[in-house]
């Protein structure tokens, strides 16, 4: 076996490989600062509970939005709130 190099160590390509699925897993969830909570109801009540999310947190300290919605076929209406934990 003369002229054969041994094999480099593979322990530093294993970390950053590791560390890269983490990005792309759940770390990157956790470095989203939204807060979210979504919702299923008629109409009205919707329309309610968006008025208490934007009068609780205020759009342009807390970034609010109503992030997607749908109507189900029964009706009700789906819908995903989202803003800042905090203000700054």
């Amino acid at each position: 076996m003369a002229g054969m190099r041994p094999l480099p160590p593979l322990e530093g390509l294993r970390r950053q490989i590791e560390r890269r699925r983490g990005e792309t897993s759940g770390e990157s969830k956790r470095r989203d600062p939204f807060v979210r909570e979504t919702f299923r109801m008629d109409r009205a009540a919707a329309r309610e509970k968006a008025r208490e999310w934007f009068d609780a947190w205020p759009k342009a300290a807390y970034w609010t939005e109503v992030e997607s919605w749908r109507q189900t076929d029964g009706g009700e209406i789906e819908f995903t709130m989202r803003r800042l934990p905090t203000a700054d």
